[in-house]
Formats: C-alpha cells, sequence, structure tokens
C-alpha cells in the first residue's frame, strides 16, 4: 500500500519531531554549515522563510521545507529541506510530490539558489532529478559545499 503523503502548514511540534529524528546526511549538513544542532537549523530556517510547509507520511511529520528571500528584487530565493528517514523509505511519493513543491516555491522566486554538502548524495541525486544545476564545489566553514541553481524557465 502507497503511503499518504501530504504537505501541511507547519506546526511548532512538527519542527520537534522533524528535528529528533533528522537523518544523519541532513544532521551533518546543517552542522557543517552552520554549527547548529537540528532543532536551532530548523526554527532558523523557518525564520528566515518567507513560506514554509511540512510533509506529512501517513500522519507523521517527516520533512519541512521552506524557501526565504536572497535577492527579493531579482526574484532570488533560498530552497531548503530537513527530513528523517522516511523521505528516503517512500521515495515515489516523495519525488512524485517534491516536483508539485518544486514548482510552488518557482511561483514565490523565478530563481532558486542555495549549497548542500558534497557528502549528502541522496540530496544531490534529487536535486538533478528535480533540474537543478549542480556546479563546482566551494568551501564554507573549511567543508565542501556545491552550489546549486534552478530557474523558472529550466522547468
Amino acid at each position: 500500500m502507497a503511503a499518504e503523503i501530504r504537505v501541511l502548514p507547519v506546526r511548532a511540534l512538527d519542527a520537534r519531531e522533524v528535528a529528533r529524528r533528522m537523518r544523519k546526511a541532513d544532521r551533518d549538513e546543517v552542522w557543517k554549515a552552520s554549527g547548529m544542532t537540528p532543532a536551532q537549523a530548523l526554527i532558523y530556517s523557518l525564520r528566515k522563510s518567507s513560506a514554509a510547509w511540512t510533509v506529512s507520511i501517513d500522519g507523521r511529520a517527516e520533512a519541512i521545507f521552506g524557501v526565504g528571500a536572497i535577492n527579493i528584487l531579482a526574484g532570488v530565493g533560498a530552497p531548503w529541506l530537513l527530513g528523517t528517514d522516511a523521505v528516503e523509505r517512500h521515495p515515489a511519493g516523495f519525488l512524485r510530490g517534491s516536483v508539485e513543491w518544486r514548482d510552488q516555491l518557482l511561483r514565490h522566486y523565478p530563481i532558486l539558489r542555495n549549497l548542500v554538502d558534497v557528502d549528502n548524495s541522496v540530496s544531490l541525486r534529487w536535486l538533478r532529478w528535480l533540474g537543478f544545476s549542480i556546479f563546482d564545489p566551494i568551501s564554507l566553514r573549511g567543508h565542501e559545499f556545491r552550489p546549486f541553481e534552478l530557474r523558472c524557465f529550466d522547468v
């Protein structure tokens, strides 16, 4: 039976649940990028976001994603998603849904741009699958990250 995947408004409880069970690659990425714990990273990301949602899988908060402004005048936003291992356990439904989520973010900002940890192979594959361009690594806080970008006319 296929999992029920829904996108809902973010609740404080969702952030605590996802932070508590965040997948290792996401925990490592936020630590390398910011020195923050999963809970701190989610709170920070939610505060900086102009739009954010919870991904519920079978009624349980399993990921939170959103977008925040990098340059409002140029229409550039920074997309982000932090999730639990459930995301990888339900790849088909997650991938199908993520196309809609990507398009929703592009309605807020016609250019999406951010960084991903070079070691976060699942996220790198997912971003490529969604159509993002992945660029050569850069160094941040002594760690390597790959910039990624998608423009609305690329999809």
